[in-house]
């Protein structure tokens, strides 16, 4: 089989035997490397799909509909790396795309549109990549090239969601991305808006009313931050090691960090906290009657926080993959409306040297999914078939009223996947005769990036990385 990767022909063959590589041409010893990697990339693009479609087809009854976050810090983590992971659970037709956003000068006074309202920029945001439902402006999840990722989580609290179009939390995500240059500084730019702005509207695209407030879980390469809100009130949780996850709870109890200045003396004036003794902010915050969304999602929390203490000591990327695509415990959604319609994780270096990796599913369902691998580069080259469509002025989400009509926002790599989910489900043995192999060439794939994340090759040659696997992946489906 020959397959071109960046302009290079590769010759593989004996691939099930030894996977025997032979290059065409005058490489350097460096080249060869990369294009070895770049060719396991592919095949781990290739075949993962088979597996993934006919494993763990089935779907939990009444699974809880939430999001769930995860964060690793050494020692929790096998290598000096942070590992960050989320699922984004969300209505089972929403399409989420994946758009990077270079670094950006913007002039003194200018605006910027969020998903329903305007605020002041900033003179200079970060560059971002994005995981994202379609219709919206913010993010469910992402990273910046500072070292940031974001997370969010609905919750709900005894402070009332209030009516009206303010900041989405997923606006608050790519706020603090692309303000923020460490997990602190975004937190502070999100606490900063949410006082001034407020959080609040429509968080599906569809007409009947849906709002909640929001968890965040903010990770850079030496710390993570548990960020919790109700209204414009908030208090954080600071973890400097080991393993953390979130999911629609409010998990904070009394090991606060920071918090808003006026967060006792409101719970104080509304008589959820006597002023007694330690201030529990979960006790005091949770509501009295919770959503059935809150409710099941307990199960979810305690799966999550059970799966990473089984791994806590020896959490990599691969592990916090196979957190993110398991069924039992809920993790991996698929329930009614609401599915994981994408998925994140990245890998962040200790040492400020090394670049951080962030991988991408850009399709619905880990379980039936391909992470590709995204690295932050001066000039990577655009990937248009994980972005959705435009539709300017006249999209449903702009207009008045809102949300009365709905547009195809399927990206090419969506719209195949979901033909070779379609064709797939109705061959199910096909699948199952490439287990073996598919597991180790994630297992090498997986085991490259190591090699890389310790020297072995240069980490900017590899800006277009995630712009190969995609592209490939969709060939490999048509």
């Amino acid at each position: 089989m020959h397959f071109l990767v960046k302009g290079r022909r590769l010759a593989h063959s004996c691939w099930m035997s030894n996977t025997l590589v032979r290059l065409s041409g005058l490489f350097t010893l460096e080249s060869a490397y990369l294009a070895c990697f770049k060719l396991q990339l592919f095949l781990t693009v290739s075949f993962a799909f088979f597996f993934f479609s006919c494993c763990c087809c089935c779907r939990m009854a009444q699974a809880p509909m939430s999001c769930d976050c995860f964060v690793s810090l050494p020692p929790g983590s096998r290598d000096d790396h942070v590992i960050f992971g989320k699922n984004s659970d969300r209505p089972r037709d929403e399409v989420q795309e994946v758009v990077y956003h270079p670094a950006a000068s913007h002039p003194p006074g200018s605006t910027l549109e969020c998903t329903y309202i305007q605020i002041p920029q900033v003179e200079r945001t970060y560059a971002v990549v994005l995981s994202k439902p379609a219709w919206l402006w913010g993010a469910e999840m992402g990273a910046n090239d500072q070292g940031v990722c974001i997370g969010n989580e609905a919750v709900w609290t005894r402070e009332p969601v209030v009516p009206g179009e303010a900041l989405l939390g997923m606006d608050l995500v790519r706020l603090g991305l692309e303000r923020g240059d460490s997990a602190w500084a975004a937190l502070t730019v999100i606490t900063g808006l949410l006082e001034q702005h407020g959080q609040g509207g429509q968080c599906k695209e569809e007409p009947e009313p849906f709002s909640y407030h929001n968890t965040f879980l903010l990770v850079d390469r030496s710390e993570a931050w548990v960020l919790e809100t109700a209204g414009r009130l908030w208090v954080a949780q600071k973890v400097s090691e080991g393993v953390k996850n979130i999911s629609n709870q409010l998990t904070i109890h009394t090991e606060i960090s920071a918090e808003h200045p006026e967060l006792r003396s409101v719970a104080k004036d509304q008589g959820w906290w006597d002023g007694q003794g330690e201030f529990n902010f979960s006790q005091v915050f949770s509501p009295e009657n919770p959503p059935a969304r809150m409710e099941l999602a307990k199960k979810r929390y305690k799966g999550g926080t059970e799966l990473l203490q089984q791994h806590d000591g020896s959490v990599t990327a691969e592990v916090m993959m196979t957190i993110l695509r398991d069924k039992p415990s809920g993790i991996c959604m698929d329930s009614g409306g609401f599915c994981t319609t994408g998925s994140m994780v990245s890998v962040l270096p200790r040492d400020a040297s090394l670049p951080c990796i962030h991988f991408f599913t850009a399709t619905p369902d880990p379980s039936r999914s391909i992470f590709k691998p995204f690295i932050f580069s001066d000039c990577p080259t655009p990937v248009l078939r994980v972005v959705s469509p435009q539709f300017g002025p006249s999209d449903p989400v702009r207009k008045q009223p809102r949300f009365q009509s709905r547009v195809d926002r399927r990206h090419d790599l969506y719209k195949a996947h979901q033909v070779a989910l379609n064709t797939m489900e109705t061959k199910p043995d096909e699948g199952l005769a490439v287990y073996d192999i598919l597991r180790d060439l994630e297992s090498q794939c997986l085991s490259e990036i190591s090699a890389m994340l310790s020297g072995e090759i240069p980490g900017d040659e590899l800006g277009d990385l995630f712009f190969d696997c995609v592209d490939t992946e969709i060939k490999f489906y048509q």
